[in-house]
């Protein structure tokens, strides 16, 4: 990998991570049209593992744009529980209308309920990626067919959850139902051409949340799958990539984190106003081009 590739995979990254039009499908084809790895023996293990690295750029561009969300739920987290445990916390107790005094259980705070909520939402998507690591990492996931159907496939769900969603729930009102939407959601980001937050954003409208509580709620989910993903391949990648690859994987993650807090920003405030049409359209448009020309023979699948 050149520096020219690795910025171009860098950005490519970055724009594509958190927009809903799958990270991994543009990383795929990013990587045939700069021939990535040409010649090597494990080019789709190669490939696999560095845009797993590349990924960490994004992951630091979302822990730092959510910093602060991010503190007050593992301290507001680790503070309730341990007095929680320590029996600090007490029930409250409140006077019923006939006068009989009535206990009330305690509940966790916004932030603590949010911490919980999103390891939770994590489960699924770790014990699938953990049963399926093999066939994750192998060429049937950087198949053409593979990702051009779930293109597809995905624009059309999330057309659905647009048109019965109610859109009317905001972050304080997630539950355990929003966690388990979300969270099985996200399985299906491990088959490229889903989109990880085109996924999640989609179980969350579905859950009936707001565009961008969804949004939000799906980029903080991302943290522990990307962080998991990313360390785990950046142990494997030291065996596995070609030498001198360090340099060009540090730049490509520099420029995927620049791009992608800049990203985040943008679908924020673009969804509170605007639905996810537009990346609908882009996802039939592309993912129908790619089925015929495959149906054709113009492109190879693998």
């Amino acid at each position: 990998m050149t520096i020219i590739q690795a910025i171009i995979i860098g950005i490519v990254q970055g724009l594509t991570e958190f927009i809903p039009i799958s990270s991994t499908a543009h990383l795929i084809f990013a990587s045939r049209a700069l021939d990535l790895f040409a010649g090597q023996p494990q080019r789709a293990e190669q490939t696999t593992a560095a845009i797993a690295v590349v990924q960490l750029g994004t992951l630091v561009a979302v822990l730092i744009y959510f910093a602060p969300d991010i503190l007050a739920i593992t301290v507001a987290f680790i503070r309730e529980h341990i007095a929680l445990i320590g029996g600090s916390r007490r029930p409250n107790q409140t006077r019923a209308a006939d006068g009989r005094i009535v206990q009330r259980r305690m509940r966790l705070s916004d932030d603590a309920r949010l911490g919980w909520l999103v390891i939770i939402g994590s489960v699924p998507v770790g014990v699938v990626g953990l049963l399926f690591k093999r066939q994750i990492e192998g060429t049937f996931t950087k198949n053409l067919w593979v990702i051009a159907t779930m293109m597809v496939t995905i624009a059309l769900l999330l057309a659905l959850a647009e048109k019965v969603s109610n859109k009317r729930r905001g972050m304080a009102e997630l539950g355990i139902k929003d966690a388990l939407a979300v969270g099985c959601a996200q399985v299906l980001a491990l088959i490229p051409g889903a989109s990880r937050s085109g996924s999640t954003i989609m179980g969350g409208l579905f859950a009936g949340e707001k565009r961008d509580v969804a949004a939000r709620f799906s980029f903080l989910l991302s943290i522990p799958a990307i962080a998991a993903s990313g360390l785990l391949e950046l142990k494997e990648a030291i065996h596995k990539l070609p030498p001198h690859s360090a340099l060009p994987l540090a730049v490509a993650t520099i420029v995927s984190g620049l791009v992608g807090y800049a990203t985040i920003w943008f679908l924020l405030r673009y969804l509170r106003k605007h639905s996810t049409a537009v990346f609908i359209i882009y996802r039939l448009i592309l993912g129908v081009t790619l089925l015929i020309m495959l149906w054709r023979g113009i492109i190879q699948a693998r």
